[in-house]
């Protein structure tokens, strides 16, 4: 079976640092940070209080009686989709007819915990005022599929609504099946990406017993530190980011100029525990060697590395290893959850967008707040500022709780 060339033809978000990609990728390259104080009167007592909350709430953007009907990580899956499908010139054509065929056209969003709002709040329903109180659109709004029916619905997708859920990886791992569909010839376009938007107590005390999170209380700004020896754990966020995957010759022949090319991509699992990396990081380097192999490249060809870097103590300095094993230290790397906060299932999606951004650009994005570098970082991970560089393809990487591991390659074009 003959593999199809996947080219990026449009991009879309909605972040802690912007409600679209350009101000996302500006805030980026400025090395702002979208983290702030949560001051909710719930929060007054636990143990992190704060949060990267999106720069622009869905209500400024969908209509109200459409909005009632979305769990908040679906409003934003559909703001991201919907941006990507308008600026790859899919929305339709001079005669209002289809610029691709709906049943030719998938998507993959994925969300790393779904409806958790919609749950937790019809839930309290139940308790306080009884099942005849319970929206009936309940289940559709929670249900972890609801992202990409939504984003299905909005596009008039017929070729597949596919919901990857692998945790922290989920938004890569949804743009890695998007690939694999176009290549198999099973879909000439496909939506992909993640979704996310869990701020509530419930997760947020999980992710605080479990001491993921960081306790920088008193300065935000400076909370997310990936690799800063003062690193003491990731900031919660929320947001979605989409791309638009097509089939080469498809987007030649609409006359699309793309962004960059979807090159390959790789899973691979840990099989070591639910919630800590295997510590050799033998898998997450597996999955970048792989990726390379699946583009056609060696590891001198990559000039740059969005990593993952959640600003943890121990995954942070496993995948510096596994990037200097796999990669090497030649290339520039950056870790925009310093300024973003970690999107969870979005994460994925949003650092595609960015890394291939820079590939277009020849700039990589700050890593904020790395004052102090690991004594065992190798990597050029870049600081301060953002740097101008000539590089023609570039690996993203996403790692998930469950020891899901995804590793894209972007080639410029």
């Amino acid at each position: 079976m003959a593999e199809h060339e996947v080219y990026v033809t449009g991009l879309g978000a909605t972040t802690p640092l912007g409600g679209d990609v350009a101000s996302t990728w500006a805030g980026m390259l400025e090395g702002r940070s979208g983290v702030s104080t949560l001051d909710d009167d719930w929060a007054k007592d636990f143990p992190a209080r704060i949060i990267a909350k999106l720069a622009v709430d869905p209500s400024e953007v969908i209509p109200r009686v459409r909005a009632r009907r979305l769990d908040r990580s679906q409003q934003v899956a559909v703001i991201a989709a919907e941006q990507a499908w308008a600026d790859a010139g899919l929305a339709s054509g001079p005669d209002g007819a289809p610029v691709a065929d709906p049943e030719r056209v998938a998507v993959t969003m994925g969300t790393g915990i779904g409806g958790a709002l919609t749950l937790l709040a019809q839930d309290d329903l139940l308790e306080e005022r009884g099942p005849g109180r319970v929206s009936p659109l309940s289940v559709p709004m929670l249900m972890p599929n609801g992202p990409a029916a939504a984003v299905s619905l909005a596009i008039g997708a017929r070729a597949g609504a596919h919901t990857p859920v692998s945790a922290c990886a989920t938004g890569a791992e949804g743009i890695a099946w998007g690939i694999d569909l176009i290549r198999w010839g099973r879909a000439d376009v496909v939506v992909a990406g993640g979704a996310e938007a869990c701020i509530h107590p419930m997760p947020m005390a999980g992710f605080a017993q479990a001491r993921t999170l960081s306790t920088r209380n008193d300065d935000p700004q400076a909370a997310s530190r990936p690799f800063d020896k003062g690193r003491d754990g990731f900031v919660l966020g929320e947001g979605a980011g989409a791309v638009v995957l097509e089939r080469a010759d498809h987007a030649r022949a609409r006359g699309a100029k793309p962004y960059a090319i979807a090159a390959g991509a790789a899973i691979t699992s840990d099989a070591y525990d639910i919630v800590a990396p295997e510590p050799s990081g033998r898998d997450q380097i597996r999955a970048m060697r792989m990726a390379l192999e699946r583009a056609g490249l060696t590891a001198k060809d990559i000039g740059h590395v969005n990593a993952h870097a959640t600003s943890t103590q121990i995954g942070d300095l496993i995948e510096a290893r596994a990037i200097t094993a796999a990669i090497g230290n030649h290339a520039v790397v950056t870790a925009t959850k310093s300024m973003t906060g970690h999107l969870l299932g979005a994460a994925g999606a949003v650092e595609g967008i960015a890394t291939i951004l820079a590939l277009r650009d020849g700039v990589v994005p700050p890593t904020r707040n790395l004052d102090d570098p690991d004594d065992e970082l190798q990597l050029d991970v870049v600081r301060l500022e953002a740097r101008k560089v000539d590089i023609t393809a570039a690996v993203n990487d996403s790692f998930g709780f469950g020891g899901h591991n995804v590793a894209i390659v972007f080639i410029r074009v």
